[in-house]
């Protein structure tokens, strides 16, 4: 796999900087997708990427076989086509002698740690993201596993974040000289770990959301307990692991991918912009013209993303972007309307009036979504760090290390750092006339 080869190399380059300073790694990476390891510690083929078309179909086929209310109390997570548990019953559709042969299911994050160190368990966010795991048990959802046929023995100890795997295998220790390096478990999911690195305030309360920005915008409120309740199925919001026993209720919105396609369809056609020059595009096109729903199937793996946006608009009778800046800022206004829906959605479930948002990870360097953000939700806005993810694990390590002693002290660390800034809202009047139309296009569930 490249990825390991990758993370070798940095290994390596690190070592030559930084020598025996060098205390722990960990990984963290996306969720859902997973490796297959037989009883010799043999792969048993290749991962395959989450946007694969092989679930297609196969969630409305599961939920005819168990009922979805069931799936979501044993698991409270939200239904996307490619959540493990599709994934699984597609390996069982097409090659179930890969389940047969299989002795332990890893995901991607917990398979590195396998490469690096020969653990064979599963870390609890990443785990949490499958839609394997029962929240309340906080262990794997077995009945419903056993309802689908699927094998349980394939499925390994759970861990915490923090959790010490063991020291570099001696091997990979020797080649990348790397003494007494040991591997510890961050929060293993990229964005369990982002929230970790969040740089609030802790009061006690719900009031303050995150929005992991990035190819995906993951918007959601740390709370103490899952939240199962029919609501929050009727909205199709997740409940996934964090720090110190937290759940993160969230929402999956597709994100910046909608401009990275728009980019990667732009350059196809030989017009060549990076992303600032999009925005400056964006900037000058008119406000508030076109909207669409960020989330709607057809945005999930176009071969065109602007000739999608622009059926889209098509379709529901709006005016059809056609320039660049058009169809960027059609994008990025509707993540920003998106975001003040599902704002709505957390303070309803939490009971909590939200008072400010943090935008942290690589998006959050997006000038023109943190301040439509901002307008469209009428809260500050408080920007990054853009490598929330790394700070996160990073000081989860280091508190593994016993350098620090909170979660608190830890987003203090970050806090601290460089990078942080605040985008003030502005005039919320055409927002709000703007939200009652992407509520229409989306189909209010309010």
């Amino acid at each position: 796999m490249r990825l390991w080869a990758e993370i070798q190399t940095g290994l390596g380059l690190a070592s030559k900087a930084f020598g025996k300073a060098i205390a722990s790694v960990g990984a963290d990476t996306w969720g859902v997708d997973y490796v297959l390891l037989n009883r010799h510690d043999e792969m048993l083929g290749q991962p395959y990427a989450y946007r694969d078309a092989r679930t297609d179909g196969l969630m409305e086929q599961a939920c005819r076989k168990v009922a979805r209310g069931k799936i979501f109390a044993a698991t409270g997570l939200q239904f996307m086509q490619f959540n493990s548990l599709f994934q699984l019953l597609a390996v069982k559709r097409d090659t179930p002698e890969l389940l047969e042969a299989a002795d332990r299911l890893l995901f991607i994050p917990d398979f590195i740690h396998w490469a690096l160190c020969g653990s064979r368990v599963a870390e609890f966010t990443i785990a949490s993201t499958s839609q394997c795991l029962n929240p309340l048990t906080r262990g794997w959802a077995a009945e419903l596993l056993r309802e689908f046929g699927l094998p349980a023995r394939i499925f390994p100890e759970i861990v915490q974040p923090g959790a010490r795997l063991g020291p570099i295998r001696r091997a990979l220790a020797e080649k990348l000289q790397l003494s007494k390096v040991a591997v510890v478990a961050p929060p293993s999911h990229d964005t369990a770990s982002a929230v970790a690195g969040v740089p609030t305030v802790n009061t006690g309360k719900a009031n303050w959301a995150y929005i992991s920005s990035g190819t995906w915008s993951l918007m959601g409120a740390e709370v103490k307990q899952a939240a199962l309740s029919a609501r929050v199925q009727e909205l199709n919001l997740t409940n996934e692991g964090g720090l110190d026993g937290t759940y993160r209720l969230l929402k999956n919105i597709m994100g910046l991918w909608l401009v990275q396609q728009c980019k990667r369809s732009f350059d196809a056609r030989g017009k060549k912009y990076d992303y600032g020059q999009l925005a400056a595009l964006a900037a000058k096109a008119p406000p508030l013209r076109s909207i669409i729903n960020p989330d709607e199937h057809g945005f999930l793996n176009p071969p065109d993303m602007p000739k999608a946006i622009q059926d889209f608009c098509r379709e529901t009778r709006q005016p059809v972007p056609r320039t660049e800046g058009e169809l960027v800022r059609c994008a990025y206004e509707s993540l920003a309307l998106k975001y003040r829906q599902v704002l709505g959605w957390l303070e309803e479930l939490t009971g909590n009036r939200i008072e400010v948002i943090h935008i942290v990870g690589g998006g959050s360097q997006s000038e023109i979504l943190n301040q439509f953000t901002a307008d469209a939700c009428q809260r500050p806005v408080v920007t990054g760090p853009v490598e929330a993810t790394a700070m996160g694990n990073l000081v989860v390590q280091v508190r593994a290390n016993g350098e620090l002693a909170s979660l608190a002290e830890m987003r203090e660390v970050v806090r601290r750092s460089r990078g942080i800034a605040t985008r003030e809202p502005g005039d919320a009047a055409p927002w709000a006339a703007a939200s009652e139309r992407f509520a229409e296009v989306c189909g209010d569930k309010s």
